[in-house]
């Protein structure tokens, strides 16, 4: 079973210091990240990551992904339809396109910036997911679109977190994801919003979503955002 571990830049990425490398297959890093750990194998950022904040010196199996790369495998799952997103959920895309991972076990993505306390491991960062941007209308559904679309692909997206989160995804500890399963989907639910995502045709190849921007409609991302949040079912007791 290959596990990646993805990490972001939440101040609880700092709990994997010390964590074996032995329940991972592959460690990706977003952005800051890589300097949690150095033995990453994968790092992601965009084109205008900030040159002072890339590593200097890379080892021989560890190299970096940019947007030439994740762009085009982004999209043979669609990963730019109505929702580009915040760089967990492209390296997550990436991710499952290039490697083909059963688990993907993300730490440091939670997206919850509360008001004076630190809101990235290295300090105070911008909380990218706030800005007013039309692809970040809900979290949560777009972390459900992720994991629906990783569970049709034979992966199970679990959160190494234990704080608030704006993933759906199931909870996991390092010596329990490869136990974790999805949650039961809705799969008529999952249908009505891919014929939804169809009939909008809100889908840009190039990832530059916010150049189009004039032909969304915010309403009708909502209310796609609303269906993606019914295809979960609601757990048996």
């Amino acid at each position: 079973m290959s596990v990646v571990l993805m990490l972001g830049s939440g101040p609880n990425v700092v709990n994997c210091r010390d964590w074996p490398r032995d329940p991972f297959d592959r460690i990706v890093a977003i952005n800051n990240a890589w300097a949690v750990r150095p033995d990453w194998d994968d790092l992601i950022f965009p084109d205008d990551f900030a040159r002072e904040r890339q590593p200097v010196d890379l080892c021989p199996n560890q190299r970096i992904v940019r947007a030439a790369d994740y762009v085009p495998l982004q999209n043979t799952l669609g990963g730019f339809v109505y929702a580009g997103g915040t760089m967990a959920f492209t390296a997550s895309y990436w991710t499952l396109a290039a490697l083909r991972p059963k688990v993907i076990a993300v730490l440091g993505c939670d997206m919850v910036y509360p008001e004076g306390r630190e809101t990235h491991f290295y300090g105070t960062g911008i909380a990218d997911p706030l800005r007013n941007d039309i692809s970040l209308r809900s979290l949560e559904a777009k972390s459900v679109r992720l994991m629906v679309i990783a569970a049709k692909q034979g992966c199970t997206m679990v959160n190494l977190s234990q704080d608030e989160s704006r993933l759906l995804f199931p909870r996991a500890t390092p010596q329990t994801i490869t136990e974790v399963k999805p949650p039961p989907f809705d799969m008529a639910a999952v249908s009505t919003a891919l014929a939804e995502e169809e009939r909008l045709g809100y889908y840009v190849p190039s990832g530059k979503y916010w150049k189009e921007e004039n032909r969304f409609d915010i309403s009708a991302i909502d209310t796609l955002d609303q269906l993606w949040l019914k295809s979960i079912r609601p757990a048996e007791t």
